[in-house]
């Protein structure tokens, strides 16, 4: 359904994205990798997105590199510029959306979601997030100090993004007076990826369910 892309970027350099698109006027969607890459999983993502009616931007912050190897992938991902990738490449792809019309939100998913809450606290363009089972450092990127309207989901059963920090986070974010939109499942990490062997079709669906209203609403 969609292309890849140039994408310019704040800096004056450019990104290549992943762009499916729904129309012009359309509100927008930033989506943010895995640690794999921008793989064929995260573009058919992209294309979910374009269908229900979103101009949808997948920016390859790996520069073409993807793996399938969790050895390889923690090192791309170790070797990732956060603070370039944040406000350079999603804010380039945040700003090529607004140019197509509409709000923009950004999401993502582990390190993706990490990125979106620092794209929430860093990215003007960024009128929503959506962030599925990633927290950054508190100190790249403040959960109390996200701009706009924010909802998360998180497993219960993840070593990684654990309980602990999703409370936190949720509390972090309360104490700032924000309204954050946490939802807790019943399962591990990356329980929404397909290609994962912790992918749980029932969270996923639910979760699924959930953002569209609130993407609906937010970008309105």
């Amino acid at each position: 359904m969609g292309s890849m892309i140039d994408i310019k970027r704040p800096d004056g350099g450019t990104v290549r994205g992943y762009l499916a698109e729904a129309g012009r006027g359309k509100p927008g969607i930033v989506v943010i990798q895995e640690w794999w890459g921008l793989n064929d999983q995260i573009m058919g993502v992209a294309d979910r997105f374009a269908r229900a009616g979103y101009n949808a931007i997948a920016p390859d912050l790996y520069k073409g590199r993807v793996t399938t190897t969790p050895d390889e992938a923690n090192h791309l991902m170790e070797g990732l510029d956060f603070p370039g990738a944040t406000h350079q490449d999603i804010r380039g792809a945040a700003q090529h959306l607004k140019g197509m019309g509409g709000k923009v939100a950004v999401m993502g998913f582990c390190m993706g979601g990490a990125l979106t809450v620092a794209a929430g606290v860093h990215v003007p363009e960024a009128d929503a997030g959506v962030c599925f089972y990633g927290i950054p450092p508190a100190e790249f990127a403040d959960p109390a100090k996200i701009r706009g309207p924010f909802q998360g989901h998180f497993a219960n059963k993840d070593d990684w993004c654990t309980p602990a920090a999703v409370d936190a986070l949720e509390a972090a974010m309360k104490k700032a007076g924000l309204k954050p939109d946490i939802h807790r499942y019943d399962a591990a990490h990356a329980f929404a990826n397909e290609r994962s062997e912790a992918y749980d079709v029932k969270c996923a669906n639910l979760a699924w369910e959930r953002m569209l209203p609130f993407l609906a609403t937010a970008l309105k």
